[in-house]
């Protein structure tokens, strides 16, 4: 069942009225979903709904956290930016790729990481104890060719060059996986659709190196574990909420958890008329303000 953006309901079939009651955690996107800024992520505005729905959570003591694709900041200062703009939540209600790469890199034994990004990448990995190795002496001197990384994460990146480049492929040539922040080509913004650097960084190092692209970011099932257990819950437990046909639905399906998708972002009211029902959202909704709507109705 899919319900279609209009006006807020009053009430909803059995199946989806079920199926929303037995969430107990929700995973919320950012862009497109609860705000709206530039491909920065500065000039954040909330869309409706969303410090409401926020707030809604908070009271309810119901968990949520909001995983964002983009690693333009850290969690914590992405956590700063939302209150500053009104929104009731603490740092660790915040996560990025960044996030869910601490957890796919421990379990894999990766432990020394060439993060093509900036500081709202490497952070998380410092901060879980991870050697960050910087992607500069790996193109010349004495460490060309022989890079001593076992690791390398791309994420957003928009200064990235040949030397950067060189570097990553370098440490594929020498043994490091390549693991890609988001496979994303777009994200939404005020402006529109913004490319994202993620996807473009990982297929020149793949493409020069034959080399696989493993997934951290959304919607790989790393991610939704890796939000369901700062959760406290299981995947199947959670609503996963979002505007990008390409991420939240499928890593909602994947993990057997509810998909809601909103169509404040990418998604257009008929983004998912093409898929088959099991493929689709069990809610097609406006935007957080009728969830939001649904939410004080049916969730007990």
């Amino acid at each position: 069942m899919t319900e279609r953006p209009g006006s807020p309901r009053t009430s909803l079939p059995g199946s989806a009225r079920e199926r929303l009651r037995s969430v107990r955690g929700f995973v919320f996107d950012l862009d497109g979903t609860l705000v709206l800024g530039d491909r920065h992520n500065r000039g954040l505005v909330p869309l409706p709904g969303a410090i409401e729905i926020i707030a809604w959570a908070r009271r309810r003591g119901v968990p949520f956290v909001v995983f964002t694709n983009g690693t333009t900041k850290t969690p914590q200062q992405l956590a700063g930016v939302l209150r500053g703009i009104g929104f009731d939540l603490p740092d660790d209600a915040v996560m990025t790729p960044a996030s869910s790469a601490v957890a796919v890199l421990a379990r894999r034994g990766h432990r020394r990481v060439l993060a093509l990004g900036g500081d709202g990448l490497t952070g998380p990995l410092l901060e879980a104890g991870l050697q960050v190795v910087p992607a500069s002496g790996f193109a010349s001197g004495p460490a060309a060719g022989r890079p001593e990384a076992d690791a390398v994460l791309a994420g957003w990146y928009p200064e990235f060059g040949l030397a950067a480049l060189e570097a990553g492929c370098h440490a594929v040539w020498g043994g490091a996986a390549l693991f890609s922040c988001s496979q994303s080509m777009f994200f939404a913004t005020a402006q529109g659709r913004a490319i994202g650097t993620s996807r473009a960084i990982s297929a020149m190092i793949k493409d020069l190196t034959g080399c696989r692209v493993n997934l951290v970011g959304k919607p790989s099932l790393d991610a939704l574990r890796g939000a369901a257990a700062r959760l406290g819950l299981r995947p199947h437990e959670l609503a996963v909420v979002g505007d990008d046909p390409e991420l939240e639905v499928p890593m909602a399906h994947r993990g057997r958890a509810l998909a809601v998708a909103v169509a404040s972002g990418l998604a257009a009211a008929d983004s998912f008329d093409h898929l088959p029902p099991e493929r689709r959202p069990h809610l097609h909704l406006r935007g957080v303000d009728e969830l939001l709507s649904l939410c004080q109705q049916e969730v007990p």
